[in-house]
């Protein structure tokens, strides 16, 4: 089985030696979980498992153990693979409606030049038909160079670059692009809320030492829940499976929570910054710039404009053959494409704004038990003094060491038999200065 993908990243940015604290609280995994994939992890990229003295653990991976996966696991490298493909598809996917888009507007507006110049021909007479049927035929080329203009929205590109090399802003879509984010927006801009949760968690949790009071981590909560599911604090339970934590009652019959594995690291680190309740995105009707937005709104009411006039044309033709034959046959796609090109964005927007007058409302609550955290009352004061009393942090360095895979057990049991003595003539010295 091919080691978990989030635990593997969490073990490169925490500088490749952890415990299972570490990538629990890293990667917001449950506990149990986290262990598992580290003991696979391990294992497969040729780890390395160091145990202290009080019998915590700590595993040492080397720098390019993803190269000796990537090596190991076909599953792996057709991942890879596969994202690469996928980016090109996407992308593909996405400029496709655009270009349907233009090929759309050039299809009805030569067949309306066409049929307009039929009628012409025939109001004037067979003399003058050769003259005014050239210039329908014309018509095509001299459209297409008004609209080539569309596949390159950025006309200055050489300081449109360096505008985004010097500011670091994501460059600015191209017209095809912002088609594509017109009709279906740009996607969920909380598709790792869960994740983030459980890291903002996992992180509020370690910069309290391993122990909190539950109003702590409401911040990043739902639902608390009401009544007796409010009252004995049930919104814990989740937090307490996924990080291993128990509670602990104090004198005065409040609870704490106390979450041992998170207490113990690889290195000692610094307090993590993390945001004071988990604020949700609101969602945007698309990331296009205002003008793209307006250009395929506008040329999306041209094209049913013109398909509505195509329809009214085709109906009065007798033509029935050569490239007005294939416009009649498709006519119903094209008039179809140029509906629902217009309500698909109006249907979004309208839901867009159900959508986020929700996500506001959370937004809010969340804020609320934020605040009531920076003013404390005095029995949430008594409760965070509990809960310091269970707080530490254990860090695994080389030092307290017992034993690690990385050399062989009788040049450890020198080691430890040297360090042994060592600490027995220290001993002897302050009992002789006694």
């Amino acid at each position: 089985m091919a080691p978990n993908p989030k635990v593997m990243q969490a073990v490169k940015e925490l500088g490749y030696r952890v415990t299972v604290g570490d990538v629990a609280a890293k990667a917001g995994l449950d506990v149990n979980f986290a262990q598992r994939e580290l003991l696979t992890l391990a294992s497969e990229a040729g780890g390395h498992l160091q145990v202290a003295e009080s019998g915590d653990i700590a595993y040492l991976f080397p720098n390019n153990f993803p190269d000796i996966l990537r090596n190991k696991f076909w599953r792996l490298q057709l991942q890879e693979w596969w994202q690469k493909i996928w980016r090109i598809l996407f992308y593909l996917i996405r400029i496709s409606f655009g270009i349907v888009l233009v090929a759309s507007l050039l299809l009805i507006f030569v067949a309306i030049a066409i049929l307009l110049s039929s009628g012409s021909d025939n109001n004037n007479g067979g003399g003058g038909s050769g003259g005014d049927k050239g210039g329908g035929f014309f018509f095509f080329p001299y459209f297409w160079n008004d609209l080539i203009w569309l596949f390159y929205w950025n006309h200055d590109e050489p300081s449109y670059q360096r505008r985004s090399r010097l500011t670091g802003q994501k460059p600015e879509m191209n017209f095809l692009e912002a088609v594509f984010s017109f009709l279906f927006g740009d996607g969920n801009p909380n598709y790792n809320l869960e994740e983030r949760k459980w890291s903002n968690i996992a992180a509020a949790i370690r910069n309290n030492k391993g122990a909190i009071a539950a109003e702590q981590i409401a911040p990043y909560l739902d639902q608390l829940g009401q009544g007796y599911a409010l009252e004995y604090e049930e919104y814990m339970l989740p937090a307490l499976a996924r990080f291993d934590g128990r509670p602990e009652v104090s004198p005065e019959g409040q609870i704490v929570y106390h979450f041992p594995q998170l207490q113990t690291t690889a290195t000692e680190r610094n307090a993590e910054p993390v945001a004071a309740y988990l604020r949700e995105m609101l969602w945007r009707f698309s990331q296009a710039g205002s003008g793209q937005i307006m250009l395929a709104a506008g040329l999306g009411a041209v094209n049913l404009v013109g398909a509505l006039v195509l329809g009214n044309l085709l109906a009065k033709s007798a033509i029935g053959g050569g490239f007005i034959g294939l416009v009649s046959g498709i006519y119903p796609l094209l008039l179809l494409y140029g509906v629902g090109f217009l309500t698909i964005p109006l249907i979004r927007y309208f839901w867009i704004q159900w959508k986020n007058s929700s996500i506001e409302a959370r937004n809010q609550e969340r804020q609320k038990r934020a605040i009531l955290l920076n003013e404390p009352d005095a029995n949430l004061l008594q409760k965070l003094a509990y809960a310091r009393e269970f707080a530490g942090e254990n860090v695994l360095s080389g030092e307290d060491l017992a034993y690690t895979t990385e050399t062989e057990l009788t040049e450890q049991e020198l080691e430890q038999s040297a360090k042994i003595d060592a600490e027995w003539q220290k001993r002897i010295g302050r009992s002789d200065n006694l």
